[in-house]
């Protein structure tokens, strides 16, 4: 499409792929019989340092959007190509997944297969291959996409009508608004709509349920992925001069969220107690993601190296985010017989030196083969234009930890 590539997208990917990979990996373990309060409070403050991993994806997969189609656009012609990056490899990998599951299964087996409605319905509501759910949410963006586009492009002519200082505060003015908005959402999400599912039929109790599904659910992430792709350099001033102040709130933040967790607890650390879906956490995710985002600015004349690396793993982000979960399945298969008392933080970040050194290893094996666009998401000679499409894993826990997170 002609437009320079912004690195710090690439690098803040690489970022959120870290932190996702640190969530999962703490969510093998915090659960265990096993572990001792050292390190499950430990696990819970590193967990709470990982808290902007998933959002950060909703918020690139929206800047990028923007950015990249800011004129008209072919909608079939649209669709088609999020479809041939993004879905035809969740298919490829909701298989993958669900097959990995059941050949440690017998019973399956015993019956001759007859298990193959859950393949479908893991393709409405991923479980065995728990991170997939951020496509069932990503492509509702997608098919929407059109729309939202004309409405950005119609606000951002409004907007360059004003005057420097009159545009900034009408900006801030707009991320105010949408962002009280959202806090509401949340607000009635996180403390009601969980007993109004319990009081209504179906398939609206479904609908509640599964919530976290929605890409509503999301839609100041997606606000603020079109303000930055509106102005970056506003965005990256804003960023930087903002940076004392983010920290602070992330700093306080993290203090309440850890503190909560750990005082509402029973015996075994609860991590839902921070879902995406609460108030609270929404306000540390925007804080650490300010933070970062003006850190990468401070830092990109600084320490070039260690951004090339970023840079690199967050290119390859998207396969490794696909992949990351079967790794864990995988170290889980010989971990989870082992009495690891006493060892449960070493082994968790042990897990994830693992996993993020074969994920990243697998998916640039795979985007370098023929094909592999249809597995990864982005083949070779895609990745040299200007990088892997983005995605993101859901956070929270492997699959049983569904129910409260919605």
């Amino acid at each position: 499409m002609g437009k320079p590539r912004i690195e710090e997208w690439t690098q803040l990917r690489g970022l959120a792929f870290f932190a996702i990979v640190m969530q999962h990996s703490i969510a093998e373990y915090i659960y265990r019989a096993d572990i001792e309060p050292a390190d499950s409070t430990m696990l819970t403050m590193m967990y709470h340092l990982t808290r902007f991993g998933t959002p950060t994806f909703v918020f690139l997969s929206a800047v990028l959007m923007f950015y990249n189609y800011s004129g008209r656009l072919h909608y079939f012609a649209f669709i088609r190509k999020r479809l041939e990056t993004v879905y035809v490899p969740f298919l490829c990998w909701t298989f993958i997944y669900w097959l990995y599951v059941r050949v440690f299964t017998p019973s399956f087996w015993q019956k001759g297969g007859q298990d193959w409605g859950s393949l479908l319905r893991e393709l409405v509501a991923p479980q065995t291959g728990y991170q997939l759910w951020f496509i069932i949410m990503i492509i509702q963006f997608y098919l929407f996409f059109p729309l939202l586009a004309a409405l950005y492009r119609q606000a951002r002519s409004g907007f360059e009508l004003l005057e420097g200082r009159t545009r900034t505060r009408g900006v801030f003015a707009l991320l105010a608004v949408t962002g009280a908005c959202y806090i509401a959402l949340l607000y009635v999400s996180y403390y009601r709509m969980g007993s109004w599912a319990a009081n209504l039929g179906e398939p609206w109790a479904a609908l509640l349920e599964y919530r976290s599904y929605s890409f509503l659910m999301y839609g100041f992430y997606f606000v603020l992925g079109a303000v930055c792709a509106a102005s970056i350099a506003n965005w990256r001033s804003w960023c930087t001069k903002l940076l004392p102040w983010s920290g602070l709130v992330f700093l306080g933040m993290y203090i309440r969220l850890g503190y909560d967790v750990l005082r509402r607890s029973g015996e075994t650390v609860n991590l839902n107690i921070s879902t995406y879906l609460k108030p609270s956490t929404f306000i540390i995710i925007v804080a650490q993601m300010l933070l970062l985002y003006g850190l990468l600015i401070l830092l990109r004349e600084r320490n070039k190296a260690c951004l090339r690396l970023l840079s690199w793993i967050g290119t390859y982000s998207f396969g490794g985010y696909l992949v990351h979960a079967l790794v864990i399945y995988v170290i889980a298969y010989f971990t989870r017989p082992l009495y690891l008392a006493g060892s449960h933080l070493s082994v968790t970040l042990l897990t994830f030196v693992l996993t993020v050194v074969a994920s990243l290893g697998i998916s640039y094996t795979l985007s370098h083969m023929p094909g592999g666009r249809w597995i990864v998401g982005a083949g070779r000679n895609r990745l040299r234009r200007g990088g892997a499409k983005n995605g993101d894993v859901r956070a929270d826990s492997r699959a049983y930890l569904s129910a409260n997170n919605r």
